[in-house]
């Protein structure tokens, strides 16, 4: 049983990454956004970014759900910006198999994608402040660092061979 919490900011491509490892290792996908209550995505569809007070909730239900999968033995990939220490030590901390991965892309690579996309609720302008919140994730916190750079595919296959080299 392996859980592989996602991260990155938003336009990084975690939910694209997350559903195409969970259909390539038959795993339960959570997006985490779906966890949001709906004043939060009020929030960032007006330009406003989170508070932590506005995320703690939220972790605590994507991390409440991850503990009820561990508990009944299944695998699943959550797809979650994460982008605080703080906010990792949620969803990871003393869960020995729960892997992070990072998907590690330059601001304006993420701010072109942003800018393409029509379905989401973050506008591209949040992009600062998701940046200004980020904290790379450090070794010890034993990343899986994903460049996405590359084309989707290149950057699945990438992700799918770091995670299975790592839990092997």
């Amino acid at each position: 049983m392996t859980i592989a919490v996602v991260i990155g900011v938003s336009g990084s491509g975690k939910t694209t990454i997350a559903r195409a490892l969970a259909e390539r290792e038959g795993w339960i996908l959570l997006e985490g956004d779906r966890f949001h209550p709906a004043a939060n995505i009020a929030k960032m569809q007006a330009g406003t970014p989170l508070s932590d007070d506005d995320r703690w909730p939220w972790l605590r239900a994507i991390a409440a759900r991850q503990d009820e999968l561990r508990a009944a033995g299944q695998s699943a990939v959550i797809a979650c910006s994460a982008l605080k220490r703080a906010y990792r030590d949620i969803l990871i901390g003393g869960r020995g198999d729960t892997l992070l991965i990072y998907l590690r892309g330059s601001k304006p690579l993420i701010a072109e994608r942003m800018r393409a996309r029509t379905d989401h609720f973050m506008p591209p302008a949040l992009l600062d402040s998701q940046f200004a919140d980020l904290q790379e994730p450090t070794a010890d916190e034993q990343p899986i660092v994903v460049d996405i750079g590359a084309p989707v595919e290149a950057v699945i296959r990438d992700a799918v061979r770091q995670i299975r080299d790592h839990i092997r």
